[in-house]
């Protein structure tokens, strides 16, 4: 058995692929497999990776999503501990034996995350403050906006057991509703190296493509409802689910979408009830 399962989802990004593909072969760290979920391609990902060999396993499914996509590499792992890598972003040499040495030498530590290099439209960026993640408690910050990045992390594949899986019903967002089941219930220490390259900017992004993303996680923070969240975790959901509830009203407003406004505007005054903006 491997020591890690790497999972790459992807979508017609045949070109990105390579590139990731090419950074986990030349990790210093050699005990893993490499799973290749392809969620439907139609451009040359099949005809050049079905037959690829060991360490490389690709599997193929009819397009239904990257949380599906990401949920079947889990199911099919075989390694003790899950790293993800986004087909668009790629790794240093070194990410997966520090971050496995950093989780043998924690083994009460369910996940863990890496520091990453921003990359925009081929140029290097600084991050906003905003963005500057922190190490163990991060629930409170991970309200506000996606803090963990997929291709940073690591977990053991008990994880899941606690966790659960992707939520299949998000297009986008999912790894936001991920985060956030995950920070109500243990801490994500942070790896202070940035060890992972992650590249936006390009035209396929699904966060360019759906309209009113907020309202993905509006859904995810009404979910956190169902969780074993504190009395004073329980007030903040409500508070965020009520700014962008905020934001989300006066976008559709804008565009005269007077009905999903109006469902809006209900979600915020009555952020526990079974309004559902997807």
């Amino acid at each position: 058995m491997p020591s890690v399962s790497v999972i790459i989802p992807t979508y017609n990004r045949y070109n990105f692929l390579c590139a990731a593909v090419r950074s986990v072969l030349e990790q210093t760290f050699a005990d893993y497999e490499l799973i290749i979920v392809d969620d439907g391609s139609d451009d040359d990902t099949r005809d050049h990776f079905c037959n690829a060999e060991s360490p490389v396993r690709y599997i193929h499914q009819d397009q239904t999503g990257v949380s599906a996509a990401r949920n079947k590499g889990i199911r099919s792992a075989e390694g003790k501990f899950i790293a993800f890598l986004d087909s668009d972003d790629y790794w240093l040499p070194e990410k997966l034996s520090v971050h496995v040495e950093y989780m043998q030498k924690h083994p009460e530590v369910l996940i863990s995350q890496t520091e990453e290099i921003w990359i925009r439209n081929g140029a290097r960026i600084s991050q906003k403050s905003k963005h500057k993640k922190p190490s163990g408690d991060i629930f409170d910050k991970s309200l506000e906006l996606c803090i963990v990045s997929p291709s940073t992390v690591m977990m053991r594949k008990e994880f899941f057991d606690k966790v659960g899986l992707f939520d299949e019903r998000l297009p986008v967002c999912e790894d936001y509703d991920l985060w956030l089941r995950t920070a109500c219930r243990m801490e994500v220490p942070l790896i202070p190296e940035a060890l992972t390259v992650k590249q936006g900017g390009h035209d396929d992004q699904l966060s360019k493509k759906l309209w009113g993303i907020d309202r993905f996680r509006v859904y995810a923070l009404q979910k956190l409802f169902g969780e074993p969240i504190s009395k004073e975790q329980r007030e903040k959901v409500i508070s965020e689910i009520r700014k962008k509830c905020s934001v989300l009203v006066n976008g559709a407003t804008k565009r005269h979408r007077y009905l999903f406004a109006f469902k809006a505007l209900m979600v915020s005054r009555f952020p526990a009830a079974k309004w559902s903006l997807i």
